[in-house]
């Protein structure tokens, strides 16, 4: 086989504004300019997916760029159209960069004749010649174990406490990290420990399917500005209703820290005029224009993580690395104040 050359990216239209920017950012890693591969994705007059590439990738390492968000099944198709025209044009190895990884939380059956279709996707990615993925805050950890091929799972986590340290600095004591269910312990427990703060749980509770939960909070808030940490917001019905039972609770104030910001349906409505004095996001799934024009939905970048991971993957160094502060603070060197 021969041997790798410069890696290089092609994206969908799930997330154009997300490739450009981690294409920019792998330019200033490498001191030369990455671009993203010429093509074109687009569809014919019945909605059926075309796919054609412009520039020669035979023998090249491709990294596919794409979120498989809103609409969850045409990015999905896309995705495995270009996958499978990298194959067939001789790309020495193909990987997935999936920001954000839909149909995650159907990761298990909770009823009967219901689907897993988190590894009903991992199949077919794997059997379109996919030979790595990379993502970022899979909703479950055992969905690693639905694909035959090496999956990287990247942490806002590290990110996030970047953002908390530079907001928050002169309020470091006050911070409480609340996990929203009893499901998000870890994650939860993961920040408070980079962020040196206590943890606190709201749990919730539903008499029947479709109600209103019931929420009660375990841990003391009183005072407290409540950090909630969640890795997936749709509706933010309950988000809106956790920060609400934290402040009857007797929180100073409550901000929110969300991975993936599916934000669908009245979700930006009940941001906007919820008491949360903010909701932090991420940008793996491209934010709509209801979204930027929210006071108080802010946004930080992943593409400099994503671009140093996608570089690490190629070179053959540690993805894990950027779990530390110490390797991913000069990736963001810039955008947040210093400690």
């Amino acid at each position: 086989m021969p041997q790798l050359q410069e890696p290089k990216l092609i994206s969908g239209n799930a997330n154009m504004p997300l490739a450009q920017a981690i294409a920019r950012r792998m330019s200033m890693h490498r001191g030369m300019q990455v671009g993203l591969v010429d093509a074109r994705v687009e569809r014919f007059n019945d909605g059926e997916i075309f796919v054609e590439v412009f520039e020669n990738v035979r023998g090249e390492d491709m990294f596919i760029l794409q979120s498989t968000s809103n609409p969850a099944n045409d990015n999905l198709m896309e995705l495995l159209i270009m996958a499978d025209a990298l194959r067939r044009s001789s790309a020495a190895r193909v990987t997935a960069v999936l920001p954000y990884f839909g149909y995650a939380r159907q990761d298990r059956r909770t009823k009967a004749r219901t689907p897993i279709t988190a590894k009903l996707v991992a199949n077919m990615l794997v059997g379109t010649g996919i030979e790595r993925v990379l993502t970022m805050d899979l909703h479950a950890a055992q969905i690693r174990g639905f694909f035959d091929i090496p999956v990287d799972n990247l942490y806002a986590s590290p990110i996030f406490a970047l953002d908390i340290k530079s907001e928050f600095r002169d309020r470091m004591d006050e911070l409480m990290v609340v996990s929203p269910d009893v499901g998000g312990v870890a994650r939860a427990r993961e920040l408070a420990k980079r962020i040196n703060s206590p943890l606190a749980i709201v749990d919730k509770r539903r008499e029947k399917p479709g109600e209103i939960a019931e929420m009660t909070v375990i841990g003391d808030v009183t005072g407290k500005t409540c950090l909630i940490v969640d890795d997936i917001c749709d509706t933010a019905g309950t988000l809106c209703k956790a920060a609400e039972v934290l402040i009857e609770a007797g929180a100073k104030e409550v901000h929110s820290y969300i991975t993936h910001g599916v934000l669908s349906g009245p979700a930006v409505e009940r941001v906007t005029n919820s008491v949360m004095k903010s909701l932090v996001i991420t940008d793996t799934i491209a934010p709509t224009k209801p979204v930027q024009a929210a006071h108080n939905i802010r946004v930080v970048p992943t593409a400099p993580v994503f671009a140093q991971a996608i570089l690490n993957i190629w070179n053959g160094t540690s993805v894990s690395s950027l779990f530390e502060a110490e390797t991913l603070s000069p990736i963001y060197d810039g955008m947040y104040a210093a400690e």
